[in-house]
């Protein structure tokens, strides 16, 4: 149906999905917009450009506009998607008349038309068919500009005759703040007022992923270098170099996790890391020789010290590209993984996807078309490269009994001794299509290919790949990123919080940093320089509420492991041991990313959105629902000023003391204490004193029980590694307490897996002042409680 405006005279029509109701006829003036329905979209047609509006869901709407009137999709292929958008009902209003004078779009709107998906609303400007959308009650959450918002430039990439595409958006009231975009290194968390490039780069990550606090988040279709543009701070225009169209997904929530559960569904959902890669991760730059490496491994569980995971960096090859260890450097690979995971000790080993000109790996591929033009990357978009890589490469190592992969260089670089990584795929063509359309999907790819490989391949070993880059889809295939070659000081401590927080708000949950700084291309550190351990102090405990554990670097004293800190040591052993004792949390809420699209770390935006003393606040944010974390990141600072946000109370971690919420406060932070603030009506589940994860299954857990509001933790427990998981081979022990009753009900379990201990002790510790407070398990606990899987509800 044709729905057409005349001067005075509009018909009402009502659309939902194939079902028509008309109510008049319309004439078609030269200068009209018309709107039809079309496949269950709807599809405008302005004197400019040709628009579809999908709605995929209740609160999820496909845009896509073009000029040449075919509103096809930004890009042929969009392999970051999972899940098509399948057109949904929704109800179409036509004005019954139009205005006298001009149209106000900022007000009434009372010429346009509106789509209702029962959710949120889109308003369709009936001059130009500019498009506002709001929620239910009409409150405008994002808005084009009414006239000529949409804009395409004809370019060519490439030989291919494309657009330069942007959308404007405006006006947009103070009252707001935007988040996500993947990982910068600007300082900023809000970006309001800022512009962001989207091109990946060594340090910088673009994911296409806008989230703003009114509680709607915009995914830029696309994989080509874009642009977020907020200078102009009433106006964001999002543009892309290289389009067919301009394409992007307006999601609902209104509260982050919600959005972030949409854009999940769209790109794909987590999946479980093996438990010890929760645990602590030591690397160098570089060990070179498997002696080194169990050396190492040995120093940790002789000192008693936790660890899980050890890394070896790309020197293990000759040739960086063939699978091949130096021979006299690595005489018998498996049977030194075999030692390792003797001690239980897992290993992580480096491999790249540029490639040594002098490998063999690399002339084959060459010859088989396999390797990008102009660069010495092989082309991880065409299947049969992927295939090649895993079979020739990856596999073989995988083979010797790896426990994971380190995608190094994975923006990419352009050459192995060329080192550029910026957006360098723009100039070329790949085997999915033009270069200029998928510059930034290259992590996705290779990662991806890896992740495919693997899972065919076994079951029973979860994938772990640490990448330098990454894009949207990313979450989906095992893979946690880091924020790169940062510089070691402590204004790149500074930034890699709100770097870490946005990568959150982007959808992606896993993430960690060099902890210390990687230290190139500045002189390298010396982990007896009293003023880097200072730092390296700050920078770890800050890493012990990463997503993800890991320290790295270069040093000039080829050292990096915890005993080599000096007088230091100590503290950053004591944060190693807290970071296992909280294990059982942390473990639970890596259950949450995979099976409700949580979020583990948490900038306060998340939580309190509509609270504006949050919006900006860069140097805080919750691990979990429970644990606000406030690292210390100022040179020879011994206190810091935090906020604490609306609660019931706060309990000081390491002293039990109550506080109020909504204030800000000073707090002492000598050097080896991080201000952290427990919510009150949390449960915190502590784990014995360990050397690393799933060491003492049957061992007692210390359940912290913070009063002042109710509360509820869900403690889940599985085999550790292996994917039985996805087939229900895992527990769950729901846990809650009634704050009015003061009482603590663990629940029945539900499930069950091979090898789970049956009968369990939990210490309940009711925290208050001086008990039950810092990282040692409380000298006496309130009640104890044996526990065989059936519900107990107990009075401390």
């Amino acid at each position: 149906m044709l729905l057409n405006r005349r001067a005075g005279i509009w018909p009402l029509c009502l659309i939902a999905l194939g079902f028509v109701v008309p109510l008049g006829l319309c004439q078609t003036t030269a200068s009209s917009v018309s709107v039809t329905q079309e496949n269950g979209s709807l599809i405008i047609k302005s004197a400019t450009d040709s628009l579809r509006l999908t709605v995929c869901g209740p609160t999820s709407i496909h845009v896509v506009s073009s000029p040449d009137g075919s509103a096809a999709d930004a890009t042929p292929e969009q392999p970051w998607l999972v899940e098509p958008c399948t057109p949904q009902k929704f109800n179409l209003s036509m004005p019954k008349s139009r205005p006298e004078g001009p149209t106000d779009f900022d007000k009434e709107v009372p010429w346009a038309a509106t789509l209702d998906t029962g959710s949120i609303k889109v308003r369709i400007l009936l001059e130009t068919g500019s498009l506002r959308f709001t929620d239910e009650q009409d409150n405008r959450l994002l808005q084009e500009y009414p006239f000529a918002a949409r804009s395409f430039k004809p370019v060519t990439a490439n030989g291919e005759s494309l657009y330069a595409v942007s959308d404007l958006f405006y006006p947009l009231g103070e009252d707001e703040a935007f988040y996500g975009l993947g990982q910068h290194q600007n300082g900023v968390l809000n970006y309001r007022g800022t512009a962001i490039e989207l091109a990946q780069v060594n340090t910088d990550v673009a994911i296409p992923l806008l989230v703003s606090s009114k509680g709607y988040g915009l995914l830029w279709n696309t994989a080509a270098k874009s642009e977020f543009d907020n200078r102009f701070v009433t106006e964001v225009k999002l543009s892309a170099s290289a389009a067919h169209a301009i394409d992007y997904y307006f999601l609902y929530g209104p509260e982050m996790d919600q959005i972030i559960h949409q854009y999940r569904q769209m790109t794909g959902h987590v999946p479980l890391f093996g438990e010890w890669a929760y645990g602590f991760i030591q690397s160098k730059n570089s060990y070179s020789s498997q002696a080194e490496l169990l050396k190492v491994a040995d120093e940790y569980r002789s000192q008693h010290v936790p660890l899980d995971g050890i890394v070896q960096d790309a020197t293990w090859a000759d040739h960086l590209g063939d699978p091949t260890f130096k021979p006299g450097d690595y005489p018998d690979v498996p049977g030194m993984l075999d030692k390792l995971h003797a001690e239980h000790m897992h290993a992580m080993v480096s491999v790249w996807g540029v490639f040594d000109t002098d490998t063999k790996n690399f002339k084959d591929m060459k010859a088989d078309g396999f390797i990008i033009p102009g660069t010495t990357d092989y082309d991880p978009t065409n299947p049969a490269a992927r295939d090649f890589y895993w079979k020739n490469h990856v596999g073989k190592v995988l083979a010797q009994g790896w426990d994971a992969f380190w995608l190094d260089a994975s923006e990419p670089e352009r050459g192995m001794r060329d080192g550029h990584s910026d957006s360098v795929l723009s100039d070329t063509q790949l085997a999915m299509g033009n270069g200029a359309l998928y510059s930034n999907i290259f992590p996705l790819m290779h990662a991806s290919g890896i992740y495919q490989h693997w899972r065919a391949t076994t079951d029973q070993k979860r994938v772990m790949l640490l990448s330098r880059s990454g894009f949207a889809g990313m979450q989906r295939v095992g893979a946690f990123v880091w924020s790169a070659d940062v510089y070691s000081t402590y204004l790149s401590l500074q930034r890699q919080l709100p770097a870490g927080l946005n990568f959150a708000l982007s959808g992606m949950p896993y993430w960690t940093t060099d902890i210390g700084g990687y230290g190139w291309p500045n002189t390298p550190k010396d982990t007896n320089d009293p003023s880097y351990q200072k730092l390296y102090v700050r920078w770890f405990e800050f890493g012990t509420f990463c997503p993800i554990f890991r320290t790295h670097g270069l040093r000039s004293n080829d050292q990096n492991e915890l005993f080599s800190y000096g007088p230091v040591s100590p503290i950053l052993v004591s944060y190693d041991k807290l970071r296992y004792r909280l294990m059982p949390y942390i473990y639970s809420l890596a259950w949450k990313v995979t099976n409700e699209d949580g979020t583990i770390m948490r900038p306060l935006v998340m939580d309190w959105r509509t609270n504006r003393k949050v919006w900006n606040i860069a140097d805080q944010f919750m691990f979990g629902p429970s644990i606000l974390v406030s690292p210390v990141t100022a040179e020879d600072a011994s206190s810091r000023s935090l906020f604490l946000p609306p609660a019931a109370a706060w309990y000081d971690f390491w002293t039990g003391k109550k506080t109020t919420g909504d204030q800000r406060i000073e707090v002492t932070a000598p050097l080896d204490r991080i201000p952290l603030y427990v919510k009150a009506g949390s449960i915190v589940p502590l784990g014995p004193e360990t050397e690393y994860a799933g060491e003492k299954p049957s061992a007692a857990i210390e359940i912290r029980v913070y009063p002042g509001a109710n509360g509820a933790f869900d403690l889940y427990e599985d085999s550790g590694d292996s994917y039985d998981y996805e087939k229900g081979a895992h527990s769950i022990i729901p846990i809650r307490w009634d704050d009015q009753t003061g009482k603590l009900t663990i629940g029945a379990r539900v499930g069950e897996f091979h090898g789970m201990a049956r009968d369990r002790s939990f210490h309940l510790v009711v925290v208050k002042e001086n008990h039950g407070a810092g990282p040692i398990e409380a000298a006496k606990f309130d009640r104890l409680v044996e526990y065989s899987g059936d519900a107990v509800t107990v009075k401390p």
